[in-house]
């Protein structure tokens, strides 16, 4: 599978879809960016479109774009909180290098 969710991760997509009120899952994307190369982008899906693969997992709907798999195969979406800040952790084997930042990453 090319995506994968961690109970976490999976726990806190769908309190925010239920906040949002709406939504078929969660797009991960990437978009070329910063000292590295690309960063990640989240946004709400409402549909799914053409050129788009599902990965559903613990009852969670990932969508990503088919051109994104090559960068991100076998990423894993983590939810993490320390201390008070909380974010979404990318655990991505295919990550050659991060700029000092912590923003983009390299494959």
């Amino acid at each position: 599978m090319a995506v994968t969710v961690t109970e976490t991760a999976a726990k806190q997509i769908q309190k925010q879809l239920h906040k949002r009120g709406k939504g078929l899952g969660l797009k991960l994307a990437v978009k070329k960016s910063g000292c590295s190369g690309y960063a990640y982008c989240l946004d709400f899906a409402d549909h799914v479109s053409e050129g788009e693969q599902v990965f559903e997992q613990l009852g969670v709907n990932i969508i990503v774009a088919t051109a994104d798999l090559s960068v991100i195969d076998g990423i894993e979406l983590d939810y993490r909180k320390e201390g008070l800040s909380e974010a979404f952790q990318f655990n991505n084997p295919n990550v050659k290098a991060t700029c000092g930042c912590g923003e983009s990453f390299a494959v």
